[in-house]
């Protein structure tokens, strides 16, 4: 099998390439109208970009996507629910009502090429093992695919009595191995900030953590001791990671998840 004029075309470039993954990013969008051109091509020029994610399947290991998220996929690559028994379909159910992540998401098996949807925002490829310690909690609707070796876990927040008023879920989905990630972002990698905590504590005054270690204690609280504290301060809620592990923060608020996502449009 042999694809032309994708990857080897002049406007694709690969911008990152972890495991299987490789992000594609297109420097111009030759596809617009006479009248968004100017736009377009002003946004190209502010790194506003169109972004896709490649997989490449070996015939070892899968890959699993956010339903929806496949636009093509070539050579012997086959589909699967990635269930394996009623009690994993129950579990996997259970885990998607709670973190917000569709029940089911699709396992690609086999040997080919997988291209995913596109989008205008950024994706990062991660090694949660090498790169968070472990296991990585992760915001709602960031998750895009992962590596069939990557653990999904529902992971609670403690202090759930806050979470209503901090506007935050009850549970995060945890994503547990040595294989691979691929999350979308409001900004490059280039931005994010690393926060490294060694039994020390972590405040945000907002939902701009990415991800963070499981080896945090997550928790809502008021940014004071006391609600006239609270007040005084104008903070409110804030998110409190404690202990020993590493969160990655975005200078603006994560993102909610795309409801273009599986309809081509970005």
């Amino acid at each position: 099998m042999r694809i032309s004029n994708f990857l080897d075309n002049d406007d694709a470039r690969v911008i990152a390439e972890k495991g299987p993954f490789k992000v594609v990013e297109w420097q111009r969008d030759l596809s617009v109208a006479y009248l968004g051109a100017q736009a377009a091509y002003f946004a190209a020029e502010m790194g506003v970009r169109r972004r896709q994610l490649v997989c490449a399947l070996d015939g070892r290991t899968g890959v699993t996507l956010q339903a929806g998220l496949m636009q093509w996929m070539a050579g012997d690559v086959r589909a699967t629910t990635g269930i394996k028994g009623v009690g994993d379909l129950f579990g996997k159910a259970l885990r998607g009502s709670v973190t917000g992540e569709s029940a089911i998401k699709p396992e690609y098996v086999g040997s080919g090429t997988i291209v995913c949807e596109p989008t205008y925002r950024h994706v990062l490829l991660m090694n949660p093992q090498a790169e968070m310690g472990g296991t990585m909690v992760i915001n709602d609707g960031l998750f895009m695919a992962c590596t069939s070796d990557i653990k999904h876990r529902a992971i609670m927040v403690k202090r759930p009595s806050a979470v209503v008023a901090g506007n935050e879920g009850l549970f995060n989905l945890g994503l547990e191995g040595s294989g691979y990630v691929a999350l979308e972002s409001p900004v490059p990698v280039s931005e994010l900030v690393v926060v490294d905590l060694d039994g020390d504590e972590l405040k945000v005054d907002g939902n701009f953590a990415i991800a963070w270690s499981d080896s945090l204690a997550f928790t809502v609280e008021r940014s004071g001791k006391s609600l006239v504290g609270s007040a005084v301060s104008g903070e409110g809620l804030v998110n409190t990671y404690r202990g020993t592990g590493r969160v990655l923060l975005s200078p603006v608020a994560s993102l909610t998840p795309n409801p273009n996502a599986g309809t081509g449009e970005v």
